[in-house]
């Protein structure tokens, strides 16, 4: 299942492309428009950075099971003998694999607009390889419950925006933290707890939903 959704994204890489460059140009807008100021755009790098990311994500969530559900895919999954569970877990790790790596990799190079020590471009990337994960496996439960309804991308923003914002303080804290001189170890660590809380549960919760939705 995972390599064929990355087949399939290879074959619609105007969709990835899409997300990418939605991720470059929010993140570059904000210094346009605020000013140039250095003290300025460093307060507010961490910030801009991961609500463009965590918007970027969202951008292909609608599609996520929508293909699928489509062409009558899901059906099979639901009727076949492995775990649907685990087939959420290998569709959710397709969809950071390819939304959400290329954003913690692009990310320092975003960074340099708005004049980032170097030395927190490392702790801007493992906040981002933590976090952008869980906002894959969360954003698959709203998804599957809003699968196969009209203006289902609105109802999802509407879903899973409240559940990103725990993931939006501590990834955006952890490079302030580093930007001030303090720690981000505490920020990171909940991080990493937070992504096995949700890859324990989130693929278990997206399966009852897909459930919910087919019938």
């Amino acid at each position: 299942m995972l390599w064929r959704d990355l087949l399939l994204a290879v074959r619609r890489r105007s969709d990835v492309a899409t997300a990418l460059l939605f991720f470059v140009i929010v993140a570059s807008l904000f210094p346009l428009g605020i000013g140039a100021e250095p003290e300025r755009l460093r307060s507010i790098a961490p910030g801009v950075i991961w609500v463009a990311a965590l918007l970027s994500s969202m951008l292909s969530l609608a599609r996520l099971f929508a293909a699928d559900y489509a062409d009558g895919t899901l059906e099979q999954m639901l009727l076949g003998a492995a775990p649907l569970g685990v087939i959420v877990a290998a569709k959710s790790l397709a969809h950071w694999l390819v939304s959400g790596l290329p954003l913690v990799l692009i990310a320092p190079l975003i960074a340099l607009q708005y004049d980032v020590a170097a030395p927190l471009y490392g702790v801007l990337a493992l906040s981002l390889l933590l976090g952008t994960p869980i906002l894959s496996l969360i954003g698959a439960i709203g998804a599957a419950l809003t699968l196969g309804l009209r203006g289902g991308g609105v109802l999802i923003s509407l879903l899973v925006l409240p559940l990103y914002v725990p993931v939006l303080i501590l990834g955006a804290g952890a490079v302030a933290m580093a930007d001030a001189g303090l720690s981000p170890e505490g920020q990171l660590l909940l991080l990493g707890a937070l992504l096995i809380v949700a890859a324990a549960f989130a693929p278990w919760a997206t399966a009852a939903a897909l459930r919910i939705s087919s019938e």
